[in-house]
Formats: C-alpha cells, structure tokens, sequence
C-alpha cells in the first residue's frame, strides 16, 4: 500500500492485496476508486459488492465497509478520498450529491480517477488538485440522484481571459490558486470548470505547457537541464525532464538533437 500525502481536502492511495484486507471502518470523506486487476470485494450498505477491473467505485461519507480479495489471484486498486467540504465547494448544491450506485462502468470517471496518479506518490500542485475536485465532483452530479442546478456562466467566463493573461506573464514560478481567487473573485472550483470550457484545459495544465515550452525552447538552445529546472520552479531536473517526456514523448536530449538536426536520418 502507498499513500501520498493529503493536501486540499485530497488524499491519494494505491494498494494492492490478497485474502482479507479492511475491517469494518468509515470514512468522513468521499471515496473514489478504480479496481485495476482481479476482484474487489467488500460489504457496503447492506450488501456484497464484486468490482471487476476498470469499474468505478463510490462510497459515500461515514458510510461503514470492509474490503477482501473477491478471488485468489488478489486485487490491486486505486482510491482518492475527498472532503465532503470541497465537494460542496465544487459544485455548489444545496446538498451533498448521493451515487446510487455503488460500482459501475464509467470510462469518462475512471479516466479521470486515473489522470490523478499519473505522478503519484508525487503532491498534486494545488492549482490540479483543483481542477481535479472540480472534475471529479462534476461526474459525480451527473451520476447523482439530484440534477445540478443551472449556473450563470457569462460573466464567470469573461474573467478567464484575464486568468490566462496572468498566467501567461507569470508561466516561470508555480500559480497558488488564492492568486487567482483574488483576481477574478470566484472560487477556485468555478475557475478550473470555466478556465476548462473557454480554453479546453485546466489552469494547472495551461501553465504547465507554457513552462514545458519555455524549458523546451531553453533546452534547445543549450541551457543547462538543471538550470532550466531551477529557473522555471521544477521540483529538480528528473521533474523536468519527466514532465518534457510526458509532454512531447522525449527526453530533453532527444529534443535537443532533434531541433539541432544531429540524430541519424532526421530532417
């Protein structure tokens, strides 16, 4: 089992298991998960439950449960939990939003459960934390027992050109997302989902690419990895270099000799 570090009313676990795993225990947060491999099982409101590989779980707050592998061959998952708080936060219902379902198929949620492990145990920047919560409470109405209610986006909207401007000219440090709350006067939720719909990504995501293509553009011209890292407030080279390999699918090197014309029958 490895657990990241709880930050913003978010925490992160990955574990795999065999035989028994869990008591009976609760939790006074949301937890939301993917079985990767095998069977797993658990007792939750009065029934047994079998996820399969892929399947989405959600159990809602002090709701009690225990867990075990559904089969010999063992169980690996992964589970975000999230404070009710931010959930509320999020979507701005009048009540907390109720799944009746407990597992279920939904490539569009698991996808999104995934995306927060793609550097995992590795902190979530804040400004991804939330665009995270955001996501993740919006799938979680759509599959709730109460409709969202109507929001009033115009003028929400016309603060997200004011967002980007800012993280245009501030791309070189990390962005707290209370600087952006201060700027436009909306929360940061409303700021990931509307940031999302003006521009097809997240806050988070849009300053990172600004970064990536600095230190791209940086790297090519011969600046020092570690040097570029530094500059553009990277935890350390190997984050760099991680985040350029992610981003263009190649290490800084190959980026390097591929603009200078250097690797073997490149144009």
């Amino acid at each position: 089992m490895q657990i990241a570090p709880a930050l913003n009313g978010l925490e992160r676990l990955q574990a795999r298991f065999h035989g028994y795993a869990y008591d009976w225990h609760r939790h006074d947060t949301y937890a939301v998960g993917v079985t990767l491999d095998g069977v797993q099982t658990f007792d939750y409101r009065r029934t047994t439950h079998n996820s399969l590989a892929g399947q989405v779980i959600v159990i809602h707050p002090d709701e009690r449960h225990n867990g075990r592998a559904g089969s010999t061959a063992g169980f690996g998952y992964c589970m975000v939990y999230i404070e009710p708080s931010r959930i509320r936060e999020a979507v701005d219902l009048q009540r907390l939003p109720f799944v009746p379902e407990t597992i279920f198929t939904d490539r569009s949620l698991a996808r999104t459960i995934l995306a927060a492990f793609r550097s995992f145990p590795q902190p979530l920047p804040e400004l991804e934390s939330d665009a995270f919560i955001a996501r993740i409470s919006d799938q979680l109405v759509r599959r709730s027992d109460e409709k969202q209610k109507q929001r009033v986006l115009t003028a929400a909207k016309a603060h997200m050109t004011t967002v980007r401007d800012f993280l245009d000219a501030e791309f070189n440090r990390p962005v707290e997302s209370q600087e952006l709350e201060a700027l436009t006067g909306l929360s940061r939720y409303a700021i990931a989902r509307h940031f999302r719909i003006c521009y097809g990504t997240s806050p988070y995501r849009y300053l990172l690419m600004r970064r990536l293509a600095e230190a791209r553009r940086r790297i090519v011209q011969g600046t020092p990895i570690v040097d570029v890292a530094i500059d553009l407030g990277f935890a350390d080279q190997s984050h760099l270099t991680r985040c350029l390999h992610q981003m263009f699918g190649l290490p800084p090197g190959r980026l390097r000799q591929l603009a200078l014309g250097s690797l073997p029958n490149s144009k």
